[in-house]
């Protein structure tokens, strides 16, 4: 039930209600003990017919008022007035992170880091004594008019929960509530963790994620994960990538690839603590703006054509081209062949062992090769390049549409890297490939064997799928290359005699 200002609560006096949710309604109230305004959150009903639970509740809220930090909004107490029962918490003036955005839409760039920061020392402090949020969004932070984060009602999703022995999506304390509050349901379900949303245990690497969501929707002004219906988002959660292109385009790379490592969909591959995550954003904030924002790898000038390049793109070119006049005589303006002159220096020894040591990316602003079985990488508009660890044994590699992504094949499987650096990620096994396309749809083709047809592989990982089968004589396909529209796909056919034809396949 709601409670009308004036009304006591043991020493509080209610003052009005300023917020509900799925752990209850929320009011300012004045404690008249201690002359000071608080917040007070009277529990659902279900609590106070319910003593094992409420006994549960209240040894979790005991644990959560040792938690001591300013970036952390304070918990006095659990306390009971006849019958009703209800957390005494601080209270914050300020909007939430969610009101900033949904008023002013993405923040901008040092504003964001700065707040984030400040996120990431509420996680480092609590994850030390062992308190996990479970329920970060950013309706939970609030920033004072004096521009302190607060993280709202840290613990207290599992304190909800009662027994954490059981994480069933369906505990959630947000989603607990009437399927009728759609909004609420929401705007808990796009910042779940694949782990959470699975129903699975969750350690303080689901909060890690749930960082990396609201980061995003700082940077870009709209949620990484959305949907029609929480089956939609959850599915997202899941499955689907965010849309990295919404990222400002002056964002430093290294707070890109942060934010990829926060939303690892394996959380044995996702930024393991709020420490690391603290360090690399003040280094960014700190870094001279005009310094570059990659970390380079000292590398000799460049003073070497990239012939293999060149080449690929003439071939390329020319085989993409006979195909579009024999099928679609449209008349289509020539521009002037260009050539790139890039130095490689004298250290450098291109080679892959099989397809091309050098490719461009789609924008033409990126170089990758392959030198000594290892991926490296340059921006043609800076002199240094940069080593993409642990690509050691790499092989034709071919980038993603968007050219932040390089697949390649190593080690008897299909992984892919981001341009920027970081870990790279297994798509699926692959032994002795042929080659791979990257398409717009966000599939990838490949031959994955020399023995075999062709497959479709999803870019963020999964089970391949037979494409284009062998035909009478052959015993391999290979070199894809998915044409404009990613309607059709030109490979090679290799017939038990040797090279016989190339040919198109629909895909």
């Amino acid at each position: 039930m709601a409670f009308l200002s004036g009304t006591l609560l043991g020493t509080y006096e209610v003052l009005a209600q300023i917020g509900a949710g799925g752990m209850g309604e929320v009011y300012r109230a004045h404690d008249t003990k201690l002359g000071r305004d608080v917040a007070i959150k009277v529990l659902p009903e279900a609590f106070a017919h319910d003593s094992d639970r409420l006994a549960r509740f209240q040894r979790e809220a005991k644990m959560l008022a040792a938690l001591n930090h300013p970036n952390i909004a304070t918990i006095y107490g659990l306390e009971q007035s006849g019958g009703t029962s209800y957390l005494v918490m601080e209270l914050v003036s300020g909007d939430t992170l969610q009101e900033r955005v949904k008023r002013d839409g993405a923040v901008p760039i040092d504003e964001a880091l700065k707040i984030a920061v400040q996120v990431a020392e509420a996680f480092e402090a609590a994850h030390e004594k062992g308190i996990i949020h479970r329920d970060l969004k950013p309706a939970n932070v609030k920033l004072t008019p004096e521009g302190k984060v607060k993280v709202l009602d840290f613990g207290l999703a599992k304190a909800f929960a009662g027994d954490a022995t059981n994480e069933d999506i369906g505990n959630s304390p947000t989603l607990s509530r009437a399927a009728t509050m759609q909004g609420v349901i929401l705007g808990t379900a796009a910042y779940m963790s694949p782990e959470q949303a699975r129903g699975r245990a969750v350690d303080k690497r689901t909060d890690i994620w749930a960082f990396g969501c609201v980061l995003y929707e700082l940077l870009t002004g709209k949620q990484a994960f959305h949907g029609e219906d929480v089956t939609d988002i959850l599915a997202a959660v899941v499955r689907a990538e965010p849309d990295w292109t919404a990222l400002p385009a002056n964002i430093s790379p290294s707070i890109r690839v942060l934010l990829q490592r926060c939303l690892r969909k394996d959380r044995r591959q996702r930024t393991p603590d709020a420490a690391t995550i603290r360090i690399e954003m003040e280094d960014a904030i700190a870094a001279p703006k005009d310094s570059g924002a990659t970390q380079a790898v000292r590398a000799p000038r460049f003073k070497l054509l990239a012939a293999a390049a060149a080449a690929l793109a003439i071939i390329a070119v020319l085989t993409s081209w006979g195909w579009w006049k024999s099928t679609r005589p449209v008349e289509h303006v020539l521009r002037p062949l260009v050539q790139l002159d890039v130095d490689l220096g004298p250290e450098v020894s291109l080679g892959s062992l099989y397809g091309a040591a050098a490719i461009l990316s789609p924008d033409g602003t990126r170089l990758v090769y392959v030198s000594q079985g290892r991926l490296f990488t340059r921006r043609l508009d800076q002199p240094n390049t940069i080593e993409l660890a642990g690509t050691q044994g790499a092989y034709e590699p071919f980038f993603s549409p968007d050219g932040q992504w390089v697949a390649f094949f190593s080690t008897g499987k299909l992984q892919k890297i981001s341009v920027d650096g970081g870990s790279a990620i297994t798509l699926c096994s692959a032994n002795n490939a042929r080659g791979g396309s990257w398409g717009e749809d966000g599939n990838i083709i490949s031959g994955l064997s020399n023995v075999g047809g062709l497959s479709r592989i999803p870019s963020a990982g999964g089970p391949p799928t037979l494409v284009a089968d062998l035909q009478s004589g052959d015993f391999s396909h290979s070199w894809p290359q998915i044409l404009a529209g990613g309607k059709a796909v030109l490979f090679t056919a290799w017939p038990t005699g040797g090279l016989r034809s190339t040919r198109p396949t629909s895909t």
